[in-house]
């Protein structure tokens, strides 16, 4: 039985793979895949970025616009990293994606390397589920300009300087004072970014059919500040009071120096990116596995 899927990208894991075997290592397992594709007659390309760093040349390429707009599925192979890179250039042209995990955690690349053929096969054929993520639009105006912009899947953080002390950030919600908080730092979180940094500074979980966001201190003054969930409608505005060296950061990606008196905007984008899973997927099961919940139980 042939894909449904006629034209398929292979989007690799190439920027931390560089060096010696672990570059030949991602080689050979885009080769692998693209030979896999191609016997269940998909039509494979490679992104330039992806083709170039792997010297997989016999592939045709496109840039990813051209993906965007001609291809049918994404299959990102490497770790979460590489699929949010992927996730917001292809989120504008709900190009669907599957992710290949050939990284650590794998919260959204959920399909084991080991055995990714008998699970995509079906996929190809139709046996799959879809889940829709929302993302983040960010930008940092100063003087009432628009200086930096960019897309968030998982977080929004706006962080002090390794040495220096605490920031302090004027925080509004729809235009609505909450507080000036004291704090290294304040992340706001997506669903997906809910289970990064937010966990670890104790921000709750939250499942990604929510339309919420999480907005989570970094080691706060108060301790009474706490993270709290707010509607994904919201537009949180953080205005740098005090501090030095701050900056923001767009899912760890991406980085703006920031002065006093910027302001940061963040609300919910027009796009989505969207997963393809294996039929069956579901959340729970992702996060028993990833948490390590019940073992030993």
């Amino acid at each position: 039985m042939r894909s449904q899927f006629r034209h398929v990208a292979l989007f690799g894991k190439y920027h931390a793979t560089n060096h010696g075997g672990a570059l030949e290592s991602s080689r050979l397992v885009l080769d692998d895949v693209a030979q896999f594709l191609t016997r269940q007659g998909c039509d494979v390309v490679l992104d330039q970025e992806t083709a170039l760093h792997t010297g997989l040349s016999h592939y045709p390429t496109l840039g990813m616009a051209e993906i965007g707009k001609q291809c049918d599925l994404g299959l990102v192979i490497g770790g979460d990293g590489t699929m949010l890179g992927i996730g917001r250039q292809m989120a504008r042209y709900a190009l669907p994606l599957i992710g290949i995990n050939q990284g650590r955690l794998g919260f959204i690349t959920d399909i084991p390397i080991q055995s990714y053929q008998d699970v995509l096969q079906p996929m190809l054929q139709g046996n799959y589920q879809t889940e829709d993520r929302s993302l983040l639009q960010a930008q940092v105006v100063r003087d009432q300009r628009s200086m930096f912009s960019a897309l968030a899947m998982n977080d929004v953080v706006v962080n002090r300087g390794g040495t220096s002390g605490m920031v302090e950030l004027r925080v509004e919600v729809d235009g609505r004072f909450v507080a000036t908080q004291r704090a290294d730092g304040l992340i706001i979180a997506t669903p997906t970014g809910s289970t990064a940094y937010s966990l670890s500074v104790g921000g709750p979980l939250m499942h990604p059919s929510i339309g919420g966001w999480v907005m989570a201190p970094i080691a706060p003054h108060t301790l009474s500040n706490r993270p709290i969930v707010l509607p994904e409608s919201s537009e949180i505005s953080i205005d740098v009071v005090a501090g030095r060296y701050v900056s923001a950061n767009f899912d760890m990606q991406s980085l703006a120096e920031l002065m006093l008196g910027d302001r940061i905007t963040v609300q919910r984008s027009e796009h989505k990116v969207r997963f393809l899973h294996p039929a069956g997927w579901n959340y729970f099961d992702t996060l028993r596995k990833k948490m390590h919940w019940n073992e030993g139980a």
